[in-house]
């Protein structure tokens, strides 16, 4: 396991302890914590809470539903999700429900659904792997989503496995721990582009 991200600034520690692996245990999601990950998700903000967020969910349970999942996926992603024992998708629904007009925030409040989904199951000792590798249309296809949302994002989840069991290239990406911009790199103050004076 990953030692936890050296922040610059005080974090808690599940924040610390998040990364998203490849190599996933060959050892299944026990039902009552995928259920508390998803529960987590449902108690993320979003505009006028109207909540758009949606997920396709397979498991390995059902080999040919997670053969379907797995099909969705970039061929790249198929190489390492195949691991994985849940896969999913996010879906955004693109329009308010009370009056039909569109949601522009309802990918960014897909994306804090996940967000909360990701903590939860740090805190449950699971590893989540978000993809943006993946084919919407064939999810459209696949599991009859509506003109009215969109496919966001694609995840594994899973136990953390060994990246001895992944091809030479992902097991130097595994091992090798990824980097983060500085916060002075981001955030700006009075105009764009300044940095506060607060800022250490």
């Amino acid at each position: 396991m990953r030692p936890p991200h050296e922040a610059d600034h005080p974090i808690i520690d599940l924040l610390g302890r998040r990364w998203s692996p490849r190599a996933f245990a060959d050892r299944p999601v026990e039902p009552e914590k995928l259920q508390s990950i998803l529960e987590a998700a449902r108690w993320a903000p979003s505009s006028l809470n109207a909540q758009p967020w949606s997920f396709i969910v397979a498991t390995k349970q059902d080999p040919a539903d997670f053969q379907r999942m797995l099909e969705c996926l970039v061929e790249g992603n198929q190489t390492w999700a195949r691991s994985a024992p849940v896969l999913m998708v996010s879906v955004a629904t693109s329009a308010f429900a009370h009056n039909g007009k569109p949601n522009r925030h309802a990918f960014y409040d897909t994306g804090a659904a996940v967000a909360m989904l990701t903590v939860q199951a740090t805190a449950l000792d699971l590893y989540v792997h978000q993809m943006a590798g993946f084919i919407p249309e064939k999810v459209r296809s696949a599991y009859n989503v509506p003109d009215t949302a969109e496919p966001v994002s694609a995840i594994a989840l899973g136990y953390l496995g060994n990246p001895a069991s992944l091809p030479d290239d992902l097991r130097k990406r595994e091992e090798t721990p990824g980097q983060r911009k500085r916060v002075a790199d981001f955030l700006y103050s009075t105009t764009w582009g300044q940095r506060p004076g607060w800022l250490v």
